[in-house]
């Protein structure tokens, strides 16, 4: 029913956070398609700002699918709902809040700029999760971790697989554009979530540091939905961040730690586009 290694317990049962991972599956696949279309409305926007047919910084919102925008601000009140996620006792090991994270920080050096720059965090803030995830899951599967219970490798394989979905989402919005895909993870806190999660001894270990990269999705996103111009683009992070909000839920339950719901979700662990590398 749990498992233990230097201390550390499941302190929920196997069923509970089973019953947990299902409800994160069918919300991810309730989202996704909407998600999907929001992304492909995003990547006409561009193209059209970028032929000429919509003037640069001009409103947007008649390019965009009026229900798939109202589903997107549900997908925010959602959010809201899910708070709980949040612990402001979390140390954050990987770094890289920002008291206005996204707002008035693009780099002129870089190849992507304006809203294709959140577009580019967001891609590697989700490449980051799939890696700590596949490397947690390896470490786990060579016994470096002690035993590991079944549900738990669910939820990580299950988290890992739906931050591939909305990478994949967001590189494609990047092609659309005609800028290049981002396959790795241009981070500059990249180095510091490896360090951490090379120096954890178990599952409890890891499960913080996921914690931590999942509320700095989550924060991202919500503050994306009310920093970028698209209201596509706004659609699409409302769609995920909800999702982001469910793993970074579930994984306090994990570590024990039963969250009271807050009355919004706070923005003060959300990354700035000035982590990025590239």
């Amino acid at each position: 029913m749990s498992g233990t290694r230097g201390g550390w317990e499941l302190p929920i049962t196997e069923g509970e956070l089973t019953r947990l991972t299902k409800d994160l599956v069918e919300a991810h696949y309730t989202y996704l398609p909407v998600m999907q279309a929001s992304a492909a409305d995003l990547t006409g926007q561009i193209r059209d700002q970028r032929a000429g047919q919509v003037p640069d910084g001009a409103p947007l919102l008649a390019q965009a699918s009026r229900r798939r925008f109202l589903l997107g601000a549900g997908g925010v009140a959602a959010a809201f709902a899910l708070a709980a996620c949040t612990s402001s006792s979390t140390k954050n090991a990987v770094g890289g809040a920002s008291s206005s994270p996204v707002a008035g920080s693009s780099a002129s050096s870089s190849v992507y700029t304006g809203d294709l720059q959140v577009v580019a965090l967001a891609t590697a803030l989700e490449n980051q999760a799939v890696g700590a995830y596949t490397a947690a899951l390896a470490t786990a599967k060579a016994g470096t971790l002690g035993p590991i219970p079944p549900a738990v490798g669910t939820f990580a394989t299950t988290a890992m697989s739906q931050h591939a979905d909305h990478a994949k989402a967001w590189n494609a919005v990047l092609t659309g554009a005609g800028k290049p895909a981002i396959t790795g993870v241009p981070l500059s806190n990249q180095p510091a979530t490896l360090k951490a999660l090379g120096a954890a001894t178990d599952v409890g270990a890891v499960a913080k540091l996921a914690l931590q990269l999942e509320q700095q999705a989550a924060q991202t996103y919500l503050f994306a939905t009310y920093s970028v111009t698209s209201p596509a683009g706004i659609a699409t992070a409302a769609t995920i961040a909800p999702v982001e909000a469910m793993h970074a839920a579930i994984l306090n339950f994990v570590l024990g730690q039963y969250p009271v719901p807050d009355d919004f979700l706070p923005v003060d662990k959300a990354a700035s586009p000035t982590l990025l590398t590239i």
